[in-house]
């Protein structure tokens, strides 16, 4: 016997491939929250996973330190933005009593593995300003899985004392009540907010554009949350909306946290670690590695003091002066012979251009002095000279 037109159960616009209750919110039309909120949160999955397929097929390519440290963290950012696009799909069923316990233990643990992504890299940015020097990745990764598991036992503990010891369905809550259950997730928000400004501070500018990345998305993550918890806790209340609209609000706030975060840290920073380094343009004459040999040829040099080297550069000036004497023969003397005149000069104190410079021309004038009276010495011994 077939049904009356009014016992059919009623499909909504739009849906028309099978789906019925409970999962009527992915394609009513006449509401067009849900499916709004499908496209987006659809759109942010794809995106997050492909980033993060990106992210590791080019990870061999980071070859720095410096930037391989924070890749671990950014692959957990982009697993909790997953979750919360993957979340955001729940408040478009209609609610069970397992669904809501999966609702609220994961709300919080989800926001918390993102928000303590953030503070981890907020530490390793101020490493790297302040000391150069980064922590390891996985001491980074472990920062932000211990910091996030707090958030798990604090869930935990709040389903057990309203569910289980006091018999109140998972379903029903105070919306105060959800929210002071996040308060520790808040607690992250500003912590990551205190670390990007630290890293501002800090005497090295490479990493400054990270840092403000971290604390533009800081900022308007506090500002959406100021947003989403106003209207949770009182605008519901104040517009006569209080049911209905409390799953729209949370599951806007999950899109719109999730596309916050891609946009405006997990891009930016995966695109700073996957950067390649650029090339110097002029040799780097602080870099060791390039200039062993040179620093090898300099460092005997550098090591002399400069009243050393001047000490040396006139032994040496007046050696050479010896040396150039002694080839080239002897002065020729009537009475006596030869009398080797070069080498008898070239024994004679030769004062540098440093030395002079250095002693305002008193060599100078010593050594003029010198050979006035060896030409003397020699016109006397040489009657012809004269």
């Amino acid at each position: 016997m077939s049904l009356s037109q009014e016992e059919k159960p009623s499909v909504p616009w739009g849906c028309g491939f099978g789906l019925r209750r409970p999962y009527t919110l992915l394609c009513d039309l006449d509401v067009m929250w849900g499916v709004v909120v499908e496209a987006v949160a659809a759109s942010g999955l794809l995106a997050a996973v492909l980033l993060a397929f990106v992210l590791l097929c080019r990870l061999r390519l980071v070859t720095e330190a410096q930037k391989r440290s924070g890749i671990g963290s950014i692959l957990l950012l982009l697993f909790g933005i997953i979750g919360l696009f993957g979340l955001s799909f729940g408040y478009l069923i209609e609610p069970d009593e397992s669904l809501c316990v999966v609702r609220r233990t994961l709300w919080g643990i989800f926001f918390a593995l993102c928000f303590s992504c953030m503070l981890a890299q907020g530490v390793r940015l101020c490493r790297l300003a302040r000391e150069s020097r980064t922590p390891d990745g996985c001491a980074l990764a472990g920062l932000a899985l211990g910091l996030t598991s707090v958030q798990g036992i604090i869930a935990a503990e709040w389903l057990l004392l309203t569910v289980l010891q006091e018999g109140h369905p998972a379903c029903h809550y105070q919306p105060l009540e959800f929210t002071l259950a996040c308060s520790y997730v808040l607690g992250l928000l500003l912590a990551a907010l205190l670390s990007a400004g630290l890293a501002l501070c800090g005497k090295t500018r490479k990493w400054r554009c990270n840092a403000v990345w971290l604390l533009v998305s800081c900022l308007m993550s506090i500002l959406l949350w100021v947003g989403w918890v106003c209207f949770y806790t009182y605008g519901n209340q104040a517009l006569g909306k209080s049911p209905d609209w409390d799953e729209p609000a949370l599951a806007v706030a999950l899109v719109a946290q999730g596309w916050l975060l891609l946009l405006c840290h997990a891009a930016p920073e995966a695109h700073a670690c996957l950067q390649a380094a650029p090339q110097p343009l002029v040799p780097d004459y602080f870099d060791t590695s390039q200039n062993s040999s040179r620093m090898r040829e300099t460092s005997l040099e550098e090591d002399i003091p400069l009243s050393h080297r001047q000490f040396v550069d006139s032994h040496g000036y007046a050696f050479d002066e010896n040396t150039t004497g002694l080839r080239s023969g002897s002065h020729h003397n009537g009475s006596t012979g030869a009398r080797p005149s070069a080498p008898f000069r070239s024994n004679v104190y030769q004062p540098t251009e440093m030395t002079m410079i250095l002693n305002g021309g008193a060599d100078d004038n010593s050594g003029k002095e010198t050979a006035l009276k060896e030409d003397e010495w020699r016109c006397a011994d040489d009657p012809e000279e004269k």
